[in-house]
């Protein structure tokens, strides 16, 4: 086998702890299986792949090794290109030479060479390859109805393809739905959200079901078996008129969710005016009317006859051809920041009950009251990073709440322009356009007060709160007076997310969000072929950023189901039926549920990601991943271990 060898600079990133030039010369030296190797500063640019194309034809090139950055950044790249030079994409193996090599040593040139002679070694091993072809169904499933939902469905939908969307709720919207503006613009919110979701409802491409949840996930890219778990409403949405009669006889009273608790609701109602489905629902938790119905007043009353007390859960299937996870985030439970005093003093909120306390169709009306006694706070402080930034509670900066708590600083300032708000900071971080002379505004125009400091306590004295914290500037101690204290918490996954990636088998990063293939290259894809991730549940964000993602993912998803077929990488498992004893360890540890073992082991290559476990823990080693044998690991692990001494043994009885 004729293999070439290309070594990049990679600018400096490589070539500034690396001897490239001594990498190129030792290779072809040390392997008489390298019959071309050169370098080039950025091999992945259009020139770098031209010389990589060009060489491959002059030289007669049977395989290739680049010696570059990680696989993830440029495989497919290079793969594409020894496609065009008409050799299998398959005959190449790629160097880690940067993040392996360069990043993590002063001097990694020695480890280069020995990297790049192991990549030659497995190369030589390979198989020619083609990839496994799958047809597609042209539906896609969405899971969360949030503006992210929201967007990526009406996208999908106006470019003709159909769409599922589920949402575990009442209503679609998520948590734009209960805030009052947004920044920078102090755009109304609903003003914003709800045409979008009336749009959605009335879109014949779209299928919506609210109060439902995802709860089993068959097959592969292109090809996924959906069951969904639809919770009964108790009310008919096709036959409601939201009259709103039924909600006047119900005797029940409950504390509001979409209001945080700050109102009540009855056991019969609508999340909000503009909800979507708009029609009531019932809450089987605080109904007197379910099993056995002992109380009925609401059925009564219904002109409509859109009450059925006997609706019941229902178990429905789909079939799609890709899915996007957009399920939000929650605020950080409060709760568990026990010196802000939450939970205990009625007046210290979290930032989202504010942002219904200053909503027109909050539990106010638009006027700001404090919990406790309904007066007007003349004085509110604001408690950035609640929570954030803390190796106590959340490492992470969750990004959005230094605008959101400068846009309610300001919206305060103009509903009580007598009061005063002071906002206690670590750093502020206003990263968006507009957002740094928005936050300008605030301290300028509207005179809010910033304080970089760390509060340590908050405690009630008298009618008011104290809140105790150091000015960092200055090292001073400062305490404050307040009517109001609110809490800017940071943003976490919601509740179910665990559960849902173990349904979907994708990944989730340290912080629990779930986790990108490539948080550069690919940061709407998943590493499971087909689960596409897009908003807060990918990582803070606010909605400007969370719309853009949302319309990537779909993007991604058009692609893929726009095209008959789609080709999937053909490194998967196969197994060696002599050999296997049907032992089925191999399927109980496939995360991905690629085997199954019936007389002998199978895979289903569509399947299947290629990653291994199935290989590592069969105990006859019946199974192996093509092109990532056993064979070849030894024979990469022989020239990493005895390097020079091997290769000029094997190199000696070659002929020159």
């Amino acid at each position: 086998m004729r293999i070439g060898v290309f070594v990049c600079h990679c600018g400096r990133n490589i070539s500034s702890t690396v001897d490239v030039s001594r990498v190129v010369r030792e290779v072809s030296e040390r392997s008489r299986k390298v019959v071309f190797s050169t370098d080039y500063k950025y091999l992945c640019s259009d020139p770098g792949q031209k010389l990589i194309e060009e060489k491959i034809k002059e030289e007669n090139l049977d395989a290739v090794v680049i010696a570059a950055c990680s696989p993830s950044m440029h495989e497919e790249t290079f793969r594409r290109v020894l496609k065009r030079a008409g050799i299998n994409e398959y005959l190449l193996e790629i160097a880690n030479i940067r993040e392996q090599c360069s990043w993590v040593h002063e001097d990694g040139t020695e480890k280069a060479i020995a990297l790049t002679l192991a990549a030659v070694e497995k190369v030589s091993r390979n198989e020619k390859l083609k990839p496994i072809k799958i047809g597609v169904k042209r539906k896609c499933l969405v899971i969360g109805g949030g503006i992210a939902g929201i967007t990526a469905s009406l996208d999908l939908a106006n470019s003709g393809f159909e769409v599922i969307l589920v949402e575990k709720s009442p209503t679609i919207g998520g948590k734009m739905a209960q805030l009052s503006e947004t920044f920078p613009t102090l755009d109304c919110s609903q003003c914003i959200l709800t045409p979008l979701m009336v749009s959605l409802s009335r879109n014949d491409r779209i299928k919506l079901y609210t109060m439902s949840e995802v709860v089993e996930i068959d097959g592969y890219v292109g090809n996924f078996r959906v069951k969904i778990k639809k919770k009964p409403r108790y009310v008919i949405e096709e036959k409601c008129t939201v009259c709103g009669e039924c909600e006047k006889v119900c005797p029940v009273i409950v504390p509001n969710e979409f209001d945080r608790g700050l109102s009540y609701r009855k056991a019969i109602y609508i999340p909000f005016p503009q909800a979507v489905p708009s029609s009531y629902v019932i809450d089987p938790n605080s109904c007197l009317g379910l099993n056995p119905v002992v109380c009925g007043k609401c059925k009564e009353v219904c002109e409509a006859d859109a009450i059925d007390y006997h609706m019941r859960e229902e178990t429905i299937e789909e079939e799609v051809g890709a899915i996007i996870v957009a399920t939000g985030y929650e605020l950080f439970p409060k709760d568990r920041i026990g010196e802000y005093g939450y939970g205990t003093y009625e007046d210290v909120i979290d930032a989202l009950e504010f942002e219904r306390i200053l909503s027109s169709t909050g539990p106010t009306g638009g006027t700001v009251k404090r919990p406790s006694d309904g007066r007007t706070p003349k004085r509110v402080v604001f408690i950035q990073c609640a929570g954030s930034r803390d190796e106590n509670y959340l490492e992470y900066c969750s990004k959005i709440c230094c605008m959101y708590t400068a846009k309610q600083a300001m919206l305060y300032k103009h509903l009580v322009p007598e009061g005063e708000a002071y906002v206690f900071y670590i750093d502020v971080r206003t990263a968006g356009k507009g957002y740094e002379e928005f936050f300008r505004r605030v301290q300028e125009e509207e005179g809010v007060i910033y304080i970089r400091g760390k509060v340590s306590r908050v405690y009630r004295e008298g009618e008011n709160l104290i809140v105790e914290g150091v000015d960092t500037l200055t090292g001073k101690k400062l305490t404050i007076e307040a009517d109001l204290v609110v809490l800017s918490t940071g943003v976490v996954p919601p509740e179910g997310t665990e559960n849902l990636v173990s349904v979907l088998k994708i990944q989730q990063d340290q912080s629990g969000f779930l986790k990108e293939a490539h948080p550069k290259l690919k940061p709407t894809e998943t590493l499971t072929k087909g689960i596409f991730i897009c908003g807060a549940i990918q990582g803070p964000k606010d909605i400007t950023e969370t719309v853009s993602q949302a319309k990537g993912a779909a993007s991604a998803v058009m692609e893929l189901l726009s095209m008959g077929e789609v080709e999937r990488d053909p490194i998967v498992a196969r197994v060696n039926e002599e050999y296997c004893v049907a032992c089925k360890t191999c399927e109980s540890l496939c995360p991905f549920g690629a085997v199954k073992v019936r007389d002998k082991a199978e895979v289903n290559e569509a399947l299947c990601e290629g990653c291994g476990i199935c290989a590592a823990s069969c105990p006859t080693g019946a199974i192996e991943v093509v092109n990532n044998k056993f064979d070849q690991f030894e024979e990469v692990l022989e020239v990493l271990i005895n390097g020079r001494e091997k290769l000029e043994t094997e190199n000696s009885g070659l002929p020159l």
